[in-house]
C-alpha cells in the first residue's frame, strides 16, 4: 500500500507540473494556463472545487478555489468550527510570484505532498486582476528581475485594484467584495512584489496595522501570530522583515510599519475583523527563489492557522465588542514615536554617487557589502480626531449611490416606515482640500474638516438606518464620518452638495439686504466686526452682500450641508 501511494505521489507530481516547474526557473504561467491548471484540480480530486464568483472589467468571471479535506465544504459556506484562509493573487498581475506559488500549493494538498489542514479551509483567487493578466509584456516592470513574462498593474480600466476596496469603481472589486462576506475568512494573504529600497530578503510582509485592527486581535496578530510565523521561516533559511517602508531614502535610518488605510485590500479585511497579511518579495531577486518563499509563507500561515484555529475566531469575537455605541474611535492615525524595537536589519552599504546619465548624482547600493545593523522600527499607529461611535447612522433614500456600496458589503439596515421627525447630529462641511491631478479616477478631498450640531430633521418613510451594533461596525465609521481618510466624502460620493445650486442677483438683493439687516441686526453686527480687522472684505461690496446672503435664511440648506445623520441614542 505504501508503495502504490508513493508510486501515485510522484506519477501525480509529475502529471500536475505547473508551467513555472516545466520552465527554466524564470517563466510564468498566463491566465489561461492557470485557470486550466486549476479545472483538471477541480475534476480529479474531491478536496478541490472551483467556481465562477462574479464579473471582472475584463469580461471574464472571477474564479474562486477551495480546497477542503473533508471534501464537504460547497460555497457560500457556513462559519462553523474551521477556520478560513482566503488567498489572494495578481491583484497587480505584474506582480505573479503568487500565481505560481498557489498552484503549486493546491497541487500540494490535493496530492498530499504536505500534510492537509484538518481545521482550516483554504480558499483562493487564482488570479484577481484578469485584464491586467491578459496584457502580457516584459517591460512595465522595469525593475524587476523576471519572470521573462507578466502582466500589467491597471486592470481592463486601468484602475489599480488595490486601491479600489472602498470607491469600488471596477466589477473586480464588487466580486471580490461578495466572496470576501460569504467567506468571512479570519485570515486574508495579498500576494505582492516589492519595488522600494534594496536590501538581502527575499520575503518582507505587511501585517494590518494592529492598533486599527483593534486592541484584541491586532495584539494577538502582531505579539504571537507573526512572531511564529516569522520563526518558522528562518528555520527554514528564509530570513523575513517587516515591509521597508521607504521611499528616496535608506532603511539605515529606520522606518515605519505600513498604513494600509481602508483602500488597500488589507486594510478592508481589517474593518471587519479579518488578520491580513500582504506578502513582498524583492522585485531583484530571482524570480524561482520569489516563488518558494510566497509558497513557504503560506504553508507556514496555513500550519499556524490551523493548530491556533480556536484562539483566532475566540480574537475576532473579542475584538468586536470593542467597537460599541458610546465607545470613542480615531479617525486619524500617525506614527506612535513611543512604540519603537530595535530591530536587526539585513542590508546592503549605499552610498551617493555621480550619475552616469544625468547631471545629478544617484542612490547606490553596493552588494558586495552586505550588512547586520540595528536600526528603528515602528510597530504602531496612535489614533486622534476621536468621535463617539454612535447608536446608528440616518441616510435619506435619495443618497443611493452610498446605500447600494454599503448593501453591497452586507451591512445590514431598516428602513424608516413613516415619516417622522428624529433629533440627529449633523455636519456642516467647514473645510477641506483636493489635490491637483486625478488618483484612481478620482480629485480626492483631504484634510477634511467638518462642524457638528443637534437638529431635528424630517426623514421620509423609506429612510435608511443603519445601527452601529454589527459587524461592519468599523467599515461604517471609516466610510460615513466625513474626516476619515478614506471615506465616501473624500472619494468624491458627495460632491454634489460643494455646489450653490441657488444665487441672487445684486440689485434686486441689495433691496432685501436692508430689510434683513433691520430684522437681523446680528448680522449687521457680525459684519461690521469682520470689516473692522478684514480689510479686503471691508473694501469689496460684492464679499459684503454675500456675507449678509450667506447669513440669511434664504442661503440654500444643502449646500455643504453633509447627507448623513447621527443617531447618539
Amino acid at each position: 500500500m505504501v508503495a502504490f501511494f508513493v508510486t501515485f505521489f510522484c506519477l501525480g507530481q509529475k502529471r500536475y507540473q505547473t508551467f513555472f516547474e516545466k520552465g527554466n526557473g524564470n517563466q510564468s504561467s498566463t491566465y489561461e494556463q492557470a485557470i486550466t491548471f486549476f479545472k483538471e484540480l477541480d475534476h480529479d480530486f474531491i478536496s478541490i472545487k472551483m467556481e465562477e464568483c462574479g464579473k471582472t472589467d475584463s469580461g471574464l468571471p472571477l474564479h474562486m478555489v477551495l480546497f477542503d479535506s473533508d471534501a464537504k465544504t460547497k460555497f457560500p459556506m457556513p462559519q462553523k468550527e474551521k477556520a478560513v484562509i482566503l488567498i489572494n493573487n495578481a491583484i497587480h498581475a505584474g506582480e505573479p510570484d503568487g500565481v505560481d506559488a498557489t498552484m503549486q500549493l493546491f497541487r500540494d494538498l490535493a496530492l498530499g505532498k504536505i500534510k492537509a489542514p484538518k481545521n482550516t479551509i483554504v480558499v483562493t483567487i487564482p488570479v484577481y486582476n484578469i485584464g491586467g493578466m491578459l496584457n502580457r509584456n516584459s517591460t512595465s516592470r522595469v525593475n524587476q528581475n523576471g519572470p521573462e513574462e507578466y502582466g500589467f498593474r491597471g486592470n481592463a480600466r486601468n484602475f489599480d485594484l488595490n486601491r479600489d476596496m472602498i470607491k469600488v469603481d471596477t466589477k473586480n472589486a464588487k466580486s471580490l467584495i461578495e466572496i470576501f462576506h460569504k467567506l468571512n475568512p479570519d485570515v486574508f494573504i495579498d500576494n505582492h512584489v516589492s519595488n522600494g529600497a534594496d536590501y538581502q530578503y527575499i520575503l518582507t510582509y505587511i501585517q494590518t496595522e494592529p492598533s486599527r485592527l483593534g486592541k484584541e486581535l491586532g495584539g494577538y496578530m502582531q505579539n504571537k501570530m507573526t512572531p511564529a510565523i516569522v520563526a518558522k521561516l528562518k528555520q527554514k533559511g528564509i530570513d523575513t522583515s517587516p515591509y521597508v517602508n521607504v521611499w528616496g531614502d535608506t532603511p539605515d535610518k529606520g522606518f515605519s510599519q505600513f498604513y494600509d488605510s481602508p483602500r488597500y485590500t488589507t486594510g478592508y479585511t481589517s474593518l471587519f475583523n479579518t488578520i491580513g497579511y500582504v506578502v513582498e518579495t524583492h522585485m531583484w531577486k530571482n524570480y524561482s527563489s520569489r516563488v518558494k518563499a510566497t509558497y513557504d509563507f503560506m504553508i507556514e500561515t496555513l500550519d499556524y492557522v490551523d493548530s491556533h484555529h480556536n484562539e483566532i475566531k475566540d480574537a475576532r469575537l473579542k475584538n468586536r465588542s470593542d467597537y460599541s455605541s458610546k465607545v470613542k474611535y480615531p479617525l486619524q492615525w500617525e506614527v506612535d514615536s513611543s512604540k519603537v524595537v530595535r530591530m536587526d536589519f539585513l542590508g546592503y552599504e549605499s552610498s551617493m554617487k555621480r550619475s552616469d546619465v544625468t547631471t545629478g548624482s544617484r542612490l547606490y547600493y553596493d552588494r558586495s557589502k552586505p550588512y547586520k545593523k540595528q536600526i528603528d522600527y515602528y510597530t504602531n499607529y496612535k489614533g486622534s480626531n476621536e468621535v463617539v461611535i454612535p447608536a446608528a447612522y440616518v441616510i435619506p433614500q435619495g443618497w443611493w449611490t452610498i446605500i447600494d456600496v454599503l448593501k453591497k458589503n452586507h451591512i445590514s439596515y431598516t428602513q424608516l416606515k413613516k415619516d417622522t421627525v428624529i433629533e440627529l447630529e449633523t455636519y456642516k462641511v467647514k473645510d477641506f482640500k483636493t489635490v491637483n491631478s486625478a488618483y484612481e479616477g478620482h480629485y480626492l478631498h483631504k484634510n477634511t474638516k467638518v462642524i457638528s450640531s443637534i437638529q431635528k430633521i424630517k426623514c421620509s418613510k423609506g429612510d435608511y438606518v443603519f445601527t452601529t451594533n454589527q459587524n461592519g461596525v468599523k467599515y461604517l465609521l471609516e466610510t460615513l464620518e466625513p474626516e476619515a481618510i478614506d471615506s465616501f466624502f473624500n472619494w468624491n460620493f458627495f460632491d454634489s452638495i460643494l455646489q450653490q445650486k441657488e444665487g441672487y442677483s445684486d440689485y434686486l438683493f441689495e433691496d432685501l439686504a436692508v430689510e434683513i439687516l433691520k430684522e437681523n441686526p446680528y448680522i449687521k453686527e457680525k459684519m461690521d466686526e469682520k470689516m473692522k480687522y478684514d480689510t479686503a472684505f471691508a473694501n469689496n461690496p460684492e464679499a459684503q452682500l454675500d456675507f449678509i446672503y450667506k447669513m440669511s435664511k434664504y442661503h440654500e440648506k444643502a449646500y455643504l450641508q453633509y447627507p448623513v445623520y447621527r443617531l447618539l441614542k
